[in-house]
C-alpha cells in the first residue's frame, strides 16, 4: 500500500455502531449514524446501515448526493446543516429531511419539491444555549405552525445542538426543555412528531444517566461510533473500539540533529512563534505527511515517539534513540479533528483493512462495488 494513507478497520466501527443501536433502543432512543467526518463515504454508510441505525445524516449535500448515488434510494438521508437558498433544490432531489431554522428557506424547499412532485421532511432545530444553530424557544410554535401549512412540506420533528460551538453539556434542564417543546407543537397543531432529536455524541452520559428520557427519541452519533468516545471530555464509551483508524506515514529522513535551531528566528510559516529549549542531539525523523492532510495536535504517537512540529507537508517527530529505516512506517492514532481533515485530504489514500459490510460482501451495494473490499479512493477524487 502507499502512503500516507488512512487504514479504516470496517469491522470495528460496525461493532461500534452495532453496539450504540441496541443499547439505545433500550432506551427508546434511535441512531442516525453521522458520515460528515468519513466525507460521507458510501462504504461506512453502507456498514452503520447494516448495524441498524435508523438512517444517515451528513452537513454536506455534496456527500449526501454521493451515498444516494452509491446506495440507493432505499436509506433514510438527512442533511443536518441548514440548507443554503442556492441548493434547495440539490437537497429535495437527494435528502428525504433537513434540519432547518429559517422560513425563507423552508419556502424555497416547498417550492422545489412541488417543482420536482416531491414531498420533503423537515426537522426544526431549537437554540437551546450553546449558540450555534437554532430558533428561540418562544418562536417555535408559530414557526412550526408556518411549516406545517406549506405544501409539499412535511414537519417531521424537531431538534437541537448542544456542546458543539459554546461547549453546552445536554442535561435534565436542556433535553426537559426540548420535551416540554415537543409536546407543546404537538398539542397546539395536533400531530405527532416523528423525531425529537436530543443532540450527538455529547449526549452518551446524559442517556445512559437517567431513566426518563421525555420524548426524545434519536440521537445523531458520529464521533462516539467513529472513535468509540463521548465528545463532552473525550472519554472511551465502555466496551467500543477506539482504534477503527489509523494514519500509517512513510519515514523520509532520519538523523541525529540539535534540538535548538540557530540563527535569527522569526515566525514559522504559519504564522507562530515557537519556543524551543536546548537538550543537546537528538534522534530527529520527517514522515511524509503534513497539515494539508491532518491536524497534527489529534495524531496520538505510538510509544518511543513525541510530535516536535509540523509544516503543510512534513511531520518532525522525535524518537527514542531508535532511527527507522527510510521507507520504513510509523502507524498514529487520530482524534475526531485529525480524522476530518484526514478524511477530506486528496494525498491521504484510504484503505479498508478489515471487515465489509454484509450488504457489501451481498453484492447490495451498487456504485460503491468500485471503491473495491480492501481499498477506498479519496473520496475528495471523486
Amino acid at each position: 500500500m502507499s502512503a500516507p494513507r488512512l487504514e479504516i478497520d470496517l469491522a470495528k466501527i460496525s461493532a461500534n455502531a452495532r453496539a450504540l443501536v441496541e443499547r439505545l433502543k433500550e432506551r427508546g432512543i434511535a441512531v442516525t449514524g453521522v458520515t460528515k467526518a468519513a466525507l460521507g463515504c458510501p462504504v461506512i454508510a453502507s456498514a452503520l446501515l447494516d448495524a441498524g441505525v435508523s438512517g444517515i445524516g451528513d452537513s454536506r449535500i455534496e456527500n449526501i448526493e454521493r451515498m444516494r448515488a452509491a446506495l440507493g434510494e432505499g436509506p433514510r438521508m438527512t442533511l443536518l446543516r441548514s440548507p443554503m437558498l442556492s441548493q434547495v433544490e440539490r437537497v429535495v432531489r437527494s435528502a428525504d429531511i433537513s434540519f432547518n431554522t429559517e422560513l425563507a428557506v423552508v419556502r424555497a424547499l416547498s417550492d422545489a419539491a412541488r417543482l420536482t412532485h416531491r414531498t420533503h421532511g423537515v426537522v426544526l432545530m431549537v437554540e437551546l444555549g450553546d449558540l450555534r444553530e437554532g430558533i428561540m424557544p418562544e418562536a417555535l410554535l408559530a414557526t412550526a405552525r408556518e411549516v406545517a401549512a406549506m405544501p409539499n412540506i412535511v414537519l417531521k420533528g424537531i431538534g437541537t445542538n448542544l456542546a458543539c460551538l459554546s461547549g453546552t453539556a445536554p442535561d435534565a434542564v436542556n433535553m426537559g426543555t426540548l420535551s416540554f417543546l415537543a409536546r407543546s407543537v404537538e398539542q397546539a397543531l395536533g400531530l405527532t412528531l416523528e423525531i425529537v432529536s436530543g443532540g450527538n455524541s455529547a449526549n452518551i452520559d446524559w442517556v445512559f444517566g437517567q431513566e426518563d428520557h421525555g420524548r426524545i427519541n434519536d440521537l445523531r452519533l458520529g464521533e462516539a461510533i467513529l472513535l468509540g468516545r463521548e465528545t463532552l471530555t473525550r472519554k472511551p464509551i465502555e466496551g467500543l473500539y477506539l482504534d477503527a483508524f489509523r494514519l500509517v506515514a512513510e519515514v523520509i529522513e532520519a538523523k541525529v540533529k540539535p534540538s535548538k535551531p540557530w540563527g535569527v528566528i522569526a515566525q514559522n510559516a504559519f504564522g507562530e512563534a515557537v519556543p524551543i529549549a536546548d537538550r543537546g542531539e537528538i534522534s530527529q525523523v520527517i514522515v511524509a505527511v503534513g497539515r494539508q492532510d491532518c491536524d497534527p495536535a489529534g495524531l496520538e504517537c505510538p510509544a518511543g515517539v513525541t510530535i516536535l512540529g509540523a509544516s503543510s507537508d512534513h511531520l518532525v517527530i522525535e524518537t527514542d534513540g531508535r532511527v527507522p529505516l527510510i521507507g520504513s512506517e510509523i502507524a498514529f492514532g487520530i482524534n475526531y479533528s485529525a480524522l476530518l481533515r484526514t478524511m477530506t485530504s486528496p494525498f491521504v489514500e484510504k484503505a479498508v483493512i478489515a471487515g465489509i459490510s454484509r450488504s457489501e460482501a451481498a453484492g447490495d451495494l451498487r456504485q460503491a462495488r468500485i471503491l473495491s473490499e480492501a481499498r477506498l479512493r479519496s473520496q475528495a477524487d471523486t
